[in-house]
Formats: C-alpha cells, sequence, structure tokens
C-alpha cells in the first residue's frame, strides 16, 4: 500500500482484503497476569510483540492503547514505539488510542507527535476527543490530511457517564453526538471511496436510527411534529462516509450481531475492536490466531464484508 494514499483509501483497501477486525495491543495488569507475567516493562514487552507476533499479518487494523504503555514510563514508550513499528510492517494500518484533545499549540503538538511521519509515534490515525469542540482538533485533522493519516472522533461511548454530555440537547434538537457526526461527516465531503475522518461509537449505545427516523431529524432536527417532544436517542449514521472504530466488543459485551443495530447504514465501515477476548487464549500465539480468524469471519458477515 503506498503511504501516499489518504487514510480513507487505504481503510477501504483493508476491509477488501484483509477485512474489519481491529485487534487492541493493551498490557494492562489483570491480562498479563493472567498469561503468568509479571505486571513490569518485562511482562508488558513479552505481551505485546507476543501480540504482534500473532495478529498484525492478518488483521487490517491494530490498536494499542498508549496509557498501558506510558504507565512504565520511558521504557514503555520505546515499547510502544516498537509495536508501532513491527504492526506497521506486517502491514496492518495502527491506529493509536491515545483520545487526545486540546486547544491551539496543544493540539498541534499532539497531532505532531502521533500523524507526523517524522514523529517516532508516528501512526495511520489516532483517537480524538472533540469536548472542547470539534474545531479544535483542526490542528490535528489538517496534519492528517497532509501526510495521509486518519483522526477517529469520539462520538459515543460506552461508559454510562457519557450520557450525560453524549446525550445532552442543543438548540436545534439535535444531541451533541449528532452534532459531532454531522460536523466530522461535512468535513469528509464527498471524499472517495472513504473520508479520512472517522468516528468511536461504542458497541453497546443505542440504536441508529431508522430510515424513517432519520428524515425526521434531516427536516426537525429531532423534534416530533405530533406532540413537540424529543424522539428518542438514536443517531443517525445515514449519510456518514467515514470509518468507524467500535470498541467495546467481547468482553465488554458487544458482539458482531450489534454492529448494524448500532451502525445500521454504515455498518459496512465498522472496525469492531477487540482485545481481552483474543488476548485470552495466549500467550501460545496458536491460540490468538484461532481466535482472530473466528471472529474475523463473524465480524465479515455482520458487516457484509
Amino acid at each position: 500500500m503506498s503511504p501516499t494514499k489518504d487514510f480513507g483509501s487505504r481503510a477501504y483497501h483493508s476491509f477488501e482484503t484483509r477485512g474489519p477486525l481491529c485487534v487492541g495491543v493493551d498490557p494492562h495488569g489483570a491480562v498479563l497476569q493472567y498469561w503468568g507475567l509479571d505486571d513490569d516493562l518485562a511482562g508488558a514487552e513479552r505481551f505485546a510483540m507476543t501480540m504482534v507476533e500473532a495478529c498484525a499479518d492478518r488483521v487490517g487494523f491494530v490498536k494499542p492503547q498508549s496509557a498501558f504503555f506510558e504507565r512504565f514510563g520511558s521504557g514503555g514508550i520505546a515499547l510502544l514505539e516498537r509495536v508501532i513499528a513491527d504492526a506497521r510492517k506486517a502491514g496492518a494500518l495502527v491506529i493509536l488510542d491515545v483520545k487526545r484533545g486540546d486547544i491551539g499549540s496543544t493540539m498541534a503538538a499532539y497531532a505532531q507527535a502521533y500523524l507526523d511521519p517524522a514523529s517516532p509515534l508516528s501512526v495511520d490515525a489516532v483517537t480524538a476527543s472533540p469536548f472542547l469542540g470539534t474545531g479544535a482538533l483542526q490542528p490535528a485533522f489538517d496534519l492528517a490530511a497532509a501526510h495521509g493519516k486518519g483522526v477517529f472522533v469520539l462520538a459515543r461511548t460506552s461508559n454510562p457517564e457519557g450520557k450525560q454530555i453524549q446525550l445532552a440537547r442543543r438548540r436545534d434538537g439535535r444531541t451533541v453526538v449528532q452534532s459531532i457526526i454531522d460536523e466530522v461527516g461535512a468535513l469528509n465531503g464527498d471524499a472517495e471511496p472513504l473520508g479520512s475522518l472517522g468516528l468511536v461509537m461504542g458497541a453497546t449505545v443505542g440504536a441508529c436510527a431508522t430510515e424513517g427516523e432519520a428524515r425526521l431529524r434531516e427536516s426537525t432536527y429531532g423534534i416530533t411534529h405530533s406532540a413537540g417532544q424529543q424522539r428518542d436517542t438514536a443517531h443517525d449514521l445515514s449519510e456518514f462516509n467515514g470509518p468507524i472504530l467500535v470498541p467495546g466488543m467481547g468482553a465488554q459485551g458487544g458482539r458482531p450481531s450489534d454492529l448494524p443495530r448500532v451502525l445500521g447504514p454504515a455498518v459496512n465501515f465498522a472496525i469492531p475492536s477487540y482485545s481481552r477476548q483474543i488476548a485470552q487464549p495466549g500467550p501460545a500465539t496458536a491460540g490468538i490466531r484461532s481466535a482472530v480468524d473466528a471472529l474475523q469471519e463473524e465480524c465479515r458477515a455482520a458487516t457484509g464484508e
């Protein structure tokens, strides 16, 4: 794959050639203990490099969670650099889960750390938080566009605490999550075959809007005509043309059969992310690969790939 291609095109190619499955590489203490490893840098290295060896040559996406490397200090960051380099060498697109979100020069510095090819932490895409305003992420969007990278913007997360903010209503009747979907979608424009700016939508959230609900939103932004009441909290992805990272799969309760319900017409662009369920058969690489292959088939069937 040419590094000059934009991330959306590379992701679309990965859907077709390697499938939608994303493997999370999260060396947290409970998993290390389950593998019989110490919760230290050496244990994290054994875990992370085994996961990359077992998975990165057979899936389209690998997602390290930065926090589980950062907790080991400079050695953990060096390990993260190795994970990124080896996963990309094996042909996987690396999505670094960092959930950064800030303003001005600070946001620009975060973008440079992860999206500038000159950085040792350069990846294919990052996760970002829009809750200082989607527009505050513009430095990341700009650098991503300049270097063919991607940004996945948090929209609807599975944690119960997120509802208070994400499902709040704006004056125009839309939920905050819907406004994020609309704003990011507008930035993708008419990109073909797929935009490079994506969303993060938890696997255990409410259902996507039906076709009738989507038409209603288009004309009323979520206010019903009959009684002047807001409709339910369903989100509308009918016009979104970017990749959608779906965490919360497997151990957190999400199943491939949930994807059409959560994403509706955008299910073809889903990137379902598993970590513990794939790591559980380890440390033997054969067991990890068997788990990957089984989940890949389930996710292909659910997303129509």
